[in-house]
């Protein structure tokens, strides 16, 4: 370490390390505005709305550029404690926001995380239910839903079937939330077992329900994000660490093979948010006790970070026409992997696409213009902390005044319902009716 490095390391803010405890509110609304205070380079901390009992949800953001967005930076997001009495994930982010803030300047992989992408956390999404229980248990107690006992995660517009539930103002607080920032990768944490699960959580049979499974368009990627996290945790990359009657190879599972789920939040992302999100469930307990929180955290601490450096992966850029203007909400879809509510740039013309290595055909779609059609090809080695930059100019003026401006990008109905098909990866096979007619046989 060179002594310009030493002497930064020096100077940086020392505060009191966070201990191994539950946080209620009061305690963790102290500790994240001391760590806007004494990092407020790197940190902003906002409310982007109040729970039923007017508690604020609070999201921290840490990055080089933390109050605003900037081209090129990936916008990636952690929450927790939808439920209210699943509390590791939640002790969890107030230790990997210590950790991060503290590790810049000082370690060069965090230093450049930072550098390079704008990270939301938020620690508890439903405050409420944390504060209502009395009695923690390992499986169920008072305080998962909110005030209104309603679940949080079964609260979301639904793209397989109505979900006519009343939304609740955190979930109203949450999509307002996704419509201001450009969110690429996501995960929500959970409890009650040990396994990265990844969507669909609901389908129909054009995503593969006739064979057990839901699939989206990208799978192979959604599985890939799944192991990089459960892979790094030993626990969770054993098969049955919680001794269930399903077991997990690998630690992954897709959330319909596991129990089909309407109004969840991760599909919810990946479809009108553009988001692609997993489902991590952190502790066979729901509520474990403290004694247990740095075994949490010495188990989870690696797949927390490696999962973020992951919004790196695939190809990004903008979208220009012929003079250099930016081409806000114009589609960007990979051909073969299209989304039932297309893929758009943002007001930047902006694209974010999470491709694994390979050749792929990007197509660009301009109301007015037939289809652009550009060849990538993604390294097997992704460049440092960076995607594949592709910026694409289109060979004609494009009227931004025919543009049409879409907000939200798709209407929030069910989208797939009368979908005949979408992707080779829903299409059946007999080694996969085996391995379903195995799983019905003998689970």
């Amino acid at each position: 370490m060179d002594c310009a490095r030493l002497w930064l390391g020096l100077l940086l803010p020392v505060v009191a390390a966070l201990d191994f405890s539950y946080h209620h509110q009061p305690e963790m609304e102290r500790f994240l505005k001391s760590i806007t205070q004494n990092y407020s380079s790197i940190t902003h901390l906002h409310s982007i709305g109040k729970s039923v009992e007017g508690r604020n949800l609070w999201v921290l953001t840490v990055g080089r550029f933390p109050k605003e967005h900037r081209i090129g930076i990936p916008e990636f997001k952690y929450v927790a404690n939808m439920h209210g009495d699943e509390t590791v994930g939640r002790e969890l982010l107030l230790h990997l926001i210590e950790y991060l803030v503290t590790s810049d300047g000082r370690d060069p992989e965090i230093t450049n995380l930072i550098n390079s992408t704008r990270i939301h956390i938020m620690p508890s999404m439903n405050p409420d239910g944390f504060e209502a229980v009395v009695k923690p248990d390992c499986f169920y107690s008072k305080g998962r839903e909110n005030s209104n006992f309603y679940d949080l995660n079964r609260n979301f517009p639904d793209a397989f079937e109505f979900n006519n539930v009343p939304r609740q103002p955190e979930t109203v607080a949450v999509m307002k939330w996704l419509n201001t920032e450009t969110f690429v990768l996501s995960a929500n944490l959970h409890g009650g077992a040990l396994v990265a699960s990844y969507p669909f959580d609901n389908g129909v049979p054009a995503t593969g329900t006739l064979y057990s499974r839901s699939l989206t368009p990208d799978d192979d990627v959604f599985q890939y994000l799944a192991r990089t996290y459960a892979s790094r945790n030993p626990d969770m990359r054993k098969r049955n660490p919680c001794r269930t009657k399903i077991e997990f190879p690998g630690g992954i599972v897709n959330g319909y093979f596991w129990y089909p789920l309407k109004g969840g939040m991760q599909d919810y992302n990946y479809i009108w948010a553009q988001c692609f999100e997993i489902t991590l469930e952190l502790s066979c307990c729901k509520y474990p006790r403290k004694e247990k929180l740095p075994s949490f955290w010495n188990d989870n601490k690696d797949s927390l970070i490696d999962y973020i450096k992951q919004v790196h992966i695939g190809v990004k850029g903008q979208i220009f026409d012929q003079n250099g203007t930016p081409l806000p909400n114009v589609t960007v879809e990979v051909q073969d992997r299209k989304h039932v509510c297309p893929y758009r740039t943002n007001k930047f013309g902006e694209y974010y696409l999470l491709l694994l290595p390979g050749f792929y055909v990007i197509e660009v779609t301009v109301p007015g213009h037939n289809p652009h059609l550009t060849k990538v090809t993604i390294p097997q080695k992704s460049q440092n902390f960076s995607a594949l930059k592709k910026d694409i100019i289109l060979p004609f003026r494009a009227q931004l005044d025919h543009i049409p401006e879409s907000d939200p990008l798709c209407p929030m109905i069910p989208l797939y319902r009368d979908l005949q098909g979408h992707s080779a990866a829903t299409k059946p096979s007999l080694f996969l009716f085996l391995v379903t007619l195995f799983h019905i046989l003998f689970k």
